[in-house]
């Protein structure tokens, strides 16, 4: 193989989207490499927890070098600081080929060369006589119809060049493809092989006759046909190396022309080469109508002719300029991680490389920019300029017979001339691709104008599948229904210009319909298809039978058309679609638009308009109205019958739905409570009869924050349940009933205005409280007839069905209870337990509960989102080690911190995305800043970090901080454990690709309860309750199609009895279960009507302890040599757990040997 040309790929590798995680790794090791300075590391006090670096004084103050010098000016003015460029250097590192590999590639292709030549030549046949294949060889291409002129013999190619991104060096691993253009000799072409698809059955014919003798040679393990870009009518052949190598490259071979034998006149987008009469089988019309343009057809011919011009323009322009190179490897790795150079008409590597010649030809983009600088300026072009609205052109030419750029914004959505001024580089992109680029490329520069410390990690390291980018998902299947779409549509010329493709041909004017119906509602649509599967040819063998061989693949198994719906919440729940008044002229376009679903609707200011009003009750059902408007739309324009639209937009909704509630996700039932809780607060502020008056009244409940999984309902009991306390004016549960329904206060603190008399002893506090705590339950039944409970500590009080228990608060409490005397006589203020417990009770959770209840008014989607991540931790039987408020927070972070993404707008994405953050976040390097009312600066959340790392040894395993929790994360003081922690970050691991592939199966999810089932095979011990005492067991995951009546009349109307509070056996169970063997065994459970409890034994419990006669509880003694020791009785405390548990226990089964000693 001779000499080729460097150049970029023309046609970019169908590859799969690659994590690119571990791309950082070894990154210290490289670092300290690569200074010239001696470090000595300390001994880090964890494994895994990253330490300063020190210096000793003499290298602190060591003048820095010249050469240090200059790398630090270029760092400046190349880079926003050196971690970047060290990021960056790191990335590239790992993304490039090594020596070895090329090496091992350029041998490869020299045998590939060898080969392809030796071929040997079939005669002369008419192209429709194809007897001459061997028995069971399969045309790669539909030939639909086989009658065509022309003739076709097979001679070796005149010319073998390697062409694309290989000998440039821009190819990024993992995949990499190096791209062969075969160019046929003349002998085999006529002069009007452009027409009638001639050109595309000649090439089809040459790489058949190829791939069987390349199949028969044992140096290829694997030899089948793909498409360039999805492009039916241009199979190339891909060729992989046979043993080790297998993986390291595959080569596609690509025939073409010689590069001056078609007439570029003859190939304008304004020209028809594909005649009526041929393809469709009829007679001209004879009333002398101008065939057609087939202006996509005509650019495929155009791209096999460009191919060397490519190459000499890519190898001028970016050969000798490392920068460059690096920039377009770069720009690479952030399309592949979103997902943009996939599938048909994406925005492969071929184009980015040519955007990068264009700003060099047009000075916004120098040869000697750094490539992250080159990355910058491309981003920064694609954000500012809208190509299906101004096209470009590298043609420098002034020649009055080139096409103008309208003719080819005429005939294509996108519009990027190359140097010829005659093809369109972005002829397949669509318009929808285009401004997913776009959108993506303006997320991206707000992200890098940031300059966050983490704007690397987000831009380039985090991948953004379409199930996680995309609030809505709707998959089209089969695709075998576009083709009755295109009929319908009359996309006949479109039809004939793509080869028949009807999903190419439909695409475009489905996207039109969908954005056109979706209106305000929508932010951004884009399609997503995954690339055509290839065909095998039967190994490297030559098949014997033809049942090996396989058929090109027809349009209706190019996989699943996938549309996915970024949303606008702001117009997302809107019910109706407002049209034109009845007398206007758009009127008419309105009705012909939506069909029957329009309207003539009078409204209040007198105006009778046309409108649309959509079907939606709750909150759940406004936010699938997209669902409606997607079916409605198809099947009335484009005859694509409900049946065939698979939306995902809502599934797991079933998770946080009520017990009766098929159609709410709780969202109307949190809003009840609280209004409710406002009613009530207008009672506290007005109420006479205080000695002091109320200064604030703040809710400090999940309820409150719209964060509790399951809303409470208002409660009246039924008497038959309950044996009632006169003397109390309350209700004992029955025995002989089952457990009463769970109903859980909501807790109110009243902020008291202070006062000199006060007292200052800590006791003294709590005992005048307390006497607040009466005369309040007093003063609001005599005032307001509200039924009341008092205790030292709260007042509980029914309202509506509802129960609140309110807690006075003095501001001062705290710090009295900070204050330590010592024995000389000094007051000093330290923190204690008391103090900062009702701190967090009386100030911090107040502020918290009322950030977020603000948060929920600016995303809606917060609620559905914050609910979903608790129902699942809780389902997998780890809530116990986590608060409210710390997965209220995590929840919190998506909608603040959204970055690479924009705030979810659905539960469903926002579920997806929490545990994205749960399984990949470094919690153990990292503090997870949440930035609650955006009050933290860039410069605050630095010194947050800094001071994070200074003092980790001191701080929880998970560290969550706020505005108003700056240093010790309050809401993980008490846990997660290490092991906690570890374990939901390997099931979040787990659940989430299995969740998304559920997602994104077109045929529907199947069974989404899957991922919150708990494993509860790493369980030593199973102890199952009997439903009959859980209050809870509705709630289940798995929710009982029968259950038990837990004593409410279904009626409405005032109690005069209070509810039982809080009444739970499982969890009062579990309490006496870790109280008594707590020091031996970790219990776990789902709040939410688990039946089952999970006993793991602590392994340092099972080691023999010398004999005690204080400590034999749950041990026995045994003789070990000539002394006695202790260790657990395991028998006698699986009993106990069943007596403990007499009634709720059902079983007590034991699932391992580990506790045997």
């Amino acid at each position: 193989m001779g000499p080729a040309p460097a150049g970029e790929q023309l046609c970019g590798a169908i590859v799969e989207p690659e994590v690119m995680e571990p791309a950082l790794e070894g990154t210290g090791k490289e670092r300290k490499k690569a200074s010239s300075r001696k470090r000595t590391l300390a001994e880090p006090p964890a494994k895994g927890l990253l330490q300063p670096v020190k210096l000793s004084r003499a290298e602190l103050y060591k003048e820095p070098t010249n050469e240090e010098l200059n790398h630090l000016r270029e760092t400046e003015i190349l880079f926003h600081s050196s971690l970047l460029r060290l990021q960056v250097e790191e990335l590239l590192k790992e993304v490039r080929l090594s020596e070895k590999k090329k090496d091992r590639i350029d041998a490869f292709l020299r045998e590939v060369n060898q080969r392809v030549v030796r071929v040997p030549s079939v005669p002369e046949t008419e192209l429709t006589d194809q007897a001459w294949l061997p028995a069971g060889v399969r045309v790669p291409l539909h030939q639909v119809p086989y009658a065509v002129k022309g003739c076709f013999r097979f001679l070796p190619p005149a010319q073998v060049t390697v062409v694309g991104s290989y000998l440039l060096g821009t190819c990024i691993r993992p995949d990499i493809n190096v791209d062969v253009a075969l160019t046929m000799p003349r002998e085999i072409l006529q002069d009007k092989d452009g027409l009638n698809q001639r050109y595309f059955r000649k090439r089809a014919l040459y790489l058949a006759h190829l791939a069987h003798h390349l199949a028969q040679d044992p140096l290829f393990g694997s030899v089948c046909f793909s498409y360039t870009n999805g492009c039916h009518l241009k199979p190339s052949l891909l060729l992989r190396p046979r043993g080790k190598d297998e993986r390291l490259v595959t080569v596609r071979l690509h025939p073409c022309p010689p590069p001056d034998f078609f007439r570029p006149c003859r190939l304008l987008p304004t020209k028809n080469n594909v005649r009526s009469a041929w393809y469709r089988g009829q007679s001209p019309a004879g009333d002398g109508s101008p065939e057609p343009p087939t202006p996509h057809y005509n650019t495929w011919v155009l791209q096999d002719t460009a191919l060397e011009s490519h190459l000499q323009l890519l190898s001028t322009m970016l050969g000798s300029a490392q920068g460059l190179k690096d920039g377009v490897a770069l720009l690479k790795v952030w399309l592949r991680q979103r997902e943009l150079d996939k599938g048909q008409g994406g925005f492969t590597g071929f184009l980015v490389s040519m955007l990068v010649v264009f700003l060099v030809s047009t000075r916004k983009i120098h040869t000697t920019m750094s490539g992250y600088q080159v990355l910058r300026s491309v981003l920064q072009f694609l954000a500012t300029t809208d190509l299906t609205v101004n096209g470009i052109s590298l043609c420098l030419s002034s020649d009055p017979s080139l096409p103008a750029l309208a003719d080819f914004h005429q005939a294509f959505s996108v519009v990027f001339l190359d140097s010829s001024g005659h093809l369109n580089l972005c002829a397949d992109v669509t318009a929808s691709t285009y401004h997913q680029v776009q959108y993506e490329a303006r997320l991206s520069m707000t992200l890098l104008d940031s300059r966050a410390d983490d704007g690397f990690h987000l831009l380039l390291m985090t991948p953004k599948p379409m199930i996680r980018a995309f609030d809505h998902v709707l998959h089209l299947h089969p695709l075998s229904r576009l083709q009755a779409a295109c009929h319908r549509l009359k996309l006949w010329p479109e039809l004939q210009d793509n080869g028949g493709d009807y999903v190419s041909a439909a695409l475009g004017p489905l996207t039109t319909l969908l954005e056109q119906g979706l209106g305000t509602r929508l932010n951004l649509l884009a399609h997503s298809r995954p690339p055509v599967p290839e065909v095998s040819w039967a190994g490297s063998r030559v098949p014997r039978d033809t049942k090996d061989i396989q058929d090109p693949p027809k349009h209706k198994d190019s996989g699943t058309l996938t549309l996915g719906l970024l949303l606008r919440p702001e117009g997302l729940t809107s019910v109706l679609e407002l049209g034109p008044e009845a007398d206007q002229p758009e009127a008419a376009k309105f009705r012909q638009f939506w069909g029957f679903r329009s309207e003539l609707r009078r409204f209040q200011d007198g105006a009778i308009r046309e409108a649309v009003v959509w079907e939606a009750a709750s909150m759940s059902q406004k936010r699938l109205i997209p669902h409606q408007v997607v079916t409605h739309l198809l099947a009335l324009h484009t005859d694509i019958p409900e049946t065939c639209v698979h939306y995902v937009g809502g599934p797991l909704d079933a998770l946080i739905q009520g017990l009766k509630e098929t159609s709410s996700t709780g969202e109307e039932a949190l809003a009840v409570a609280v209004c409710c809780y406002d009613d009530l607060s207008r009672l506290l502020w007005g109420l006479e009869g205080l000695p002091l008056t109320v200064s604030a009244v703040q809710g400090a409940h999940p309820v409150l924050r719209y964060t509790e999984v399951f809303p409470p309902t208002p409660v009246r009991p039924a008497s038959s349940f309950y044996e009632p306390l006169q003397e109390r004016s309350s209700l004992l549960p029955r025995l002989d009933k089952p457990c009463p329904a769970y109903v859980e206060p909501m807790t109110v603190v009243c902020h008291l205005e202070g006062s000199g008399q006060w007292p200052q002893d800590a006791e003294a506090v709590q005992r005048v409280r307390a006497a607040f705590q009466l005369r309040l339950a007093e003063l609001l039944t005599q005032q307001h007839g509200l039924q009341c409970r008092a205790t030292a500590t709260h007042t509980d009080v029914l309202k509506d069905g509802f129960v609140f228990r309110i807690r006075m608060a003095y501001q001062r409490e705290p710090q009295i209870l900070k204050e330590v005397q010592s024995p000389e006589g000094m007051i000093s203020l330290r923190d204690t337990p008391a103090s900062l417990h009702l701190e967090r009770d009386t100030r911090q959770l107040p502020l918290l509960t009322s950030a977020l209840h603000g948060l929920q008014q600016q995303h809606p989607a917060f609620s559905g989102v914050a609910r979903l991540a608790k129902r699942w931790v809780r389902a997998q039987l780890l809530g116990e080690g986590f608060t409210d408020e710390s997965l209220d927070l995590v929840a919190a972070a998506l909608f603040l911190h959204p970055e690479p993404f924009t705030p979810p707008s659905s539960p469903q994405v926002g579920f997806l995305r929490f545990l994205y953050l749960v399984s990949t976040f470094d919690w153990k390097n990292n503090p997870l800043i949440v930035n609650l009312n955006n009050e933290l600066t860039v410069e605050e959340q630095v010194e947050m970090r800094s001071g994070f790392l200074a003092a980790r040894a001191q701080l929880p395993v998970m560290v969550i901080v706020t505005p108003q929790d700056r240093k010790h994360s309050v809401w993980t003081q008490d846990g997660p454990s290490a092991q906690i922690l570890q374990q939901l970050v390997v099931l979040a691991a787990e659940a989430l690709p299995m969740l998304e592939k559920q997602l994104m199966d077109p045929r529907g999810p199947g069974d989404i309860r899957t991922v919150f089932r708990p494993p509860l095979d790493i369980y030593d011990v199973l102890i199952r309750l009997s439903p009959r005492h859980i209050p809870r067991h509705r709630q289940a995951v798995d929710s009982p199609a029968a259950s038990f009546c837990r004593g409410l009349l279904s009626q409405p109307g005032p109690s005069s009895l209070m509810p039982v509070l809080g009444y739970d056996p499982p969890q009062l169970y579990l309490r006496q279960l870790r109280e008594a063997f707590g020091n031996l065994a970790l219990f776990f459970y789902d709040q939410h009507g688990g039946e089952v409890i999970g006993v793991l034994w602590k392994p340092t419990s099972f080691q023999p302890q010398p004999f005690k006669a204080s400590s034999t509880k749950g041990h026995m003694v045994m003789s070990r040599g000539e002394e006695l020791v202790m260790v657990p009785n395991v028998e006698a405390i699986l009993e106990d757990f069943a007596v403990l548990g007499e009634g709720l226990v059902q079983t007590v089964e034991a699932r391992s040997e580990r506790w045997t000693v």
